[in-house]
């Protein structure tokens, strides 16, 4: 396994350098990336930015807004926040399986005092029945990243405070607020490990990862990025991750509003229908699937919207592929209830 230790603590950047490393670098084995950046939200590749938000809050605390290539929810991250990411062939694991690409950093907490970290539901890791990580997957190019957050010692005051978690989704897990449900790692180690700053949780984990004891043990294992690579990374970080249009889009305005929170993500679907059909679509949510949702809103795009149409339109279309998990009568229901 080969690692990058991100130097920047700029969200687009890192994202930037990830996607970077992703499609244009070839590794023979594993690479894991980790990286740590001041106060920003991140939303998933199918979210609305403005229904995800606390706007007001953001602007004027200087949250860095940005969007991620993958699915899922929106967080938030500080400096209390280490981020990991595991980039891989495709073929080697299969999509959606999350607990490959996470079991090695519960074991690695486990041995560092939080025993009861464990791997919950699609794409969460709990500690004490409270969440700390939330993971997403995006595969592309024949190549799988798995990124995911852990919450060392995040503010949470603040991250109730900056996002905004439809109250739809809020009820289906059962609880009042996110404050209730989300936790940070670091009062559940060793004492030892409970005054790390964010950088010395990292390096205790990434020792732990590597079976090291210390870095120099495997200093040749880091991948360090070039002037370069920077240079092509900065042409990623312009046309995605500090573009206001692929932040947060410009949406027509729909006259429908599907939204259900299924086991497998959220669904909210924007429907414009005129004359009968369905002139305009677009899907927002916290779902995954190995291909965009946009590509399922062209084929309905014309379509007669009655069930019978809607059943008729997808009848030949795996919609698997858009919103992993979620069975195709429960999408037309959906649309067309």
């Amino acid at each position: 396994m080969r690692y990058v230790i991100m130097k920047s603590n700029d969200i687009r950047q890192n994202l930037a350098t990830e996607q970077f490393l992703m499609n244009n670098k070839e590794f023979n084995e594993p690479l894991l990336l980790f990286y740590i950046e001041g106060p920003c939200i991140i939303v998933g590749r199918n979210q609305n930015t403005f229904e995800e938000i606390n706007q007001k809050y953001v602007e004027d605390n200087n949250i860095t807004v940005t969007r991620r290539l993958s699915g899922g929810g929106a967080v938030y991250q500080d400096l209390g926040n280490l981020c990991f990411s595991f980039v891989v062939n495709a073929d080697d694991e299969s999509f959606g399986d999350f607990k490959s690409f996470t079991q090695p950093i519960v074991d690695a907490l486990h041995d560092m005092g939080a025993t009861s970290a464990e791997v919950s539901g699609r794409n969460d890791l709990l500690v004490d029945g409270k969440k700390f990580s939330g993971n997403a997957m995006y595969t592309r190019n024949g190549k799988t990243f798995s990124h995911g957050t852990l919450s060392y010692d995040v503010d949470l005051d603040v991250l109730t405070k900056a996002l905004n978690v439809p109250e739809d989704k809020i009820k289906s897990k059962g609880i009042k607020s996110i404050r209730s449900r989300v936790t940070n790692v670091r009062p559940y180690l060793k004492p030892e490990y409970q005054n790390l700053t964010t950088e010395g949780f990292r390096e205790i984990l990434l020792l732990r990862l590597f079976g090291a004891d210390k870095l120099a043990d495997i200093q040749d294992q880091e991948y360090i990025v070039t002037p370069e690579d920077e240079q092509e990374i900065k042409k990623i970080f312009d046309k995605y991750y500090n573009n206001w249009d692929w932040v947060y889009g410009k949406s027509p305005e729909f006259t429908l509003k599907k939204r259900q929170h299924f086991d497998f993500g959220t669904i909210d679907a924007r429907l414009l229908v005129e004359n009968g059909k369905i002139h305009n679509i677009k899907f927002y949510g916290d779902f995954f699937g190995p291909e965009d949702a946009a590509q399922l809103a062209d084929i309905l795009k014309g379509t007669v919207y009655d069930r019978p149409h809607l059943n008729e339109a997808l009848a030949d279309i795996d919609t698997n592929r858009f919103f992993n998990g979620i069975p195709k009568a429960e999408i037309i229901e959906l649309l067309a209830q």
